[in-house]
């Protein structure tokens, strides 16, 4: 063989070679690195999609792991304490409309100037109302003076203003604006959790409406206090029970109320509460450590004592945002079922504890079948008590 084909022939090996080396070692790298990433964005499509790289995918578990921790920190005190409550309204509410006698017929001011159920009466003529003697001496006043009011309400997150004119009742030798009034709201439910080093508590598990508007009550202050459970009124199909107990006022008061919402009512305690049960902190379970299967609730059915009843987590739902109805649970106590019927009104709040650990609370019955209900998870609580922050609670879920 020639020099010439000698060289041409090694050139050719040579750039097989070469070729062989990107195919078998260099391709198939970018390959793996390519359907890797596509996979990574498919399986975790729902979160930011962080750099494909092992140390920042280190220093990210740190992080959540920091995050877990702080939340597994929390220790709370379970309830299970009958409460009484009593909120005061920001504002007047408007519960109903009543026809007033005129010599020509019957009229209601109230729902002539479109005052609807459910509003707010927090101004009249420029003054704040905060209770209902505040508006008798200005419709007085006005009807006298033969003036219409002007009227400023809250109707959910709006503020509306309209005029009325009071009409002279006759029979009642009384000026009227024809409308049902209230200012405070009263009932009994059960206290949650409360955290020893700050005071702060949780209870009902719900928010607190109205009996009669069936909507929010918004709370300008209020109390929680001692309550005593005198009888049950036992549950059946279609026909929930209820708790009924009394309750004293200012000198049984243990707590104040700062807050109602969907999740309940919060405030801080102003005097040990006790508890027969447990006197030591429990830590809390985040909604996705929470099982189907065994758990107990805490409540009281006589007197102020608090008891231990076995109830089931029939499902619970894994939130990663706030929801009221984490939790489908079923009582399984013989002796609750032999008393209550199953959930019954004024058990709200009850602590539900899996796995010596505070898990939620107890918040509805199912009307047709009141052995069962829901339950809420208690993040959620936890968060509305100021105890924890919305965005650690997210991180963690």
């Amino acid at each position: 063989m020639s020099k010439t084909n000698k060289i041409r022939w090694t050139y050719k090996i040579s750039s097989l070679l070469l070729l062989a080396f990107i195919l078998f070692f260099i391709s198939p790298s970018f390959i793996h690195a390519d359907t890797s990433m596509q996979g990574y964005k498919e399986v975790f499509q729902d979160y930011p999609i962080l750099p494909f790289f092992n140390n920042e995918e280190h220093t990210n578990k740190e992080d959540n792991q920091g995050q877990h921790q702080r939340l597994e920190d929390v220790r709370v005190v379970p309830g299970g304490q009958s409460i009484g409550v009593q909120l005061e309204t920001k504002g007047v509410l408007v519960v109903g409309h009543h026809q007033v006698k005129m010599s020509e017929g019957v009229k209601s001011p109230g729902e002539a100037a479109k005052i609807n159920i459910g509003d707010t009466i927090v101004e009249i003529n420029g003054q704040k109302i905060n209770h209902m003697t505040d508006i008798k001496p200005i419709v007085d006043h006005s009807g006298k003076e033969n003036k219409k009011m002007q009227i400023k309400l809250k109707r959910g997150d709006k503020y509306i203003e309209t005029n009325l004119q009071p009409i002279f009742d006759k029979k009642e030798n009384a000026y009227k604006i024809g409308l049902y009034i209230r200012d405070t709201a009263a009932g009994i439910g059960t206290m949650t959790f409360y955290e020893p080093e700050t005071g702060k508590y949780g209870a009902l598990g719900h928010v607190i409406s109205d009996m009669d508007t069936k909507k929010p009550i918004d709370i300008k202050q209020g109390s929680i206090i001692h309550s005593s459970v005198t009888a049950i009124e036992k549950g059946d199909n279609g026909l929930p029970g209820e708790k009924q107990a009394s309750f004293q006022t200012q000198e049984k008061r243990i707590g104040n109320i700062t807050k109602n919402t969907d999740y309940g009512i919060f405030g801080v305690l102003e005097k040990e509460v006790n508890h027969e049960k447990y006197d030591e902190t429990f830590p809390v379970a985040l909604s996705h450590e929470v099982k189907e299967g065994p758990a107990k609730i805490l409540t009281v059915v006589d007197g102020e004592k608090i008891e231990e009843f076995d109830i089931e987590i029939i499902s619970s739902v894994p939130q990663k945002s706030a929801s009221t109805k984490g939790m489908v649970i079923q009582i399984t106590d013989p002796r609750l079922l032999e008393l209550t019927g199953g959930i019954v009104q004024g058990m709200s709040g009850s602590p539900i504890i899996q796995n010596d650990k505070v898990i939620g609370a107890v918040t509805h019955v199912f009307v047709n079948d009141p052995t069962s209900g829901y339950g809420v998870h208690i993040e959620w609580m936890l968060e509305d008590a100021d105890i924890i922050q919305s965005d650690l609670n997210e991180a963690a879920a």
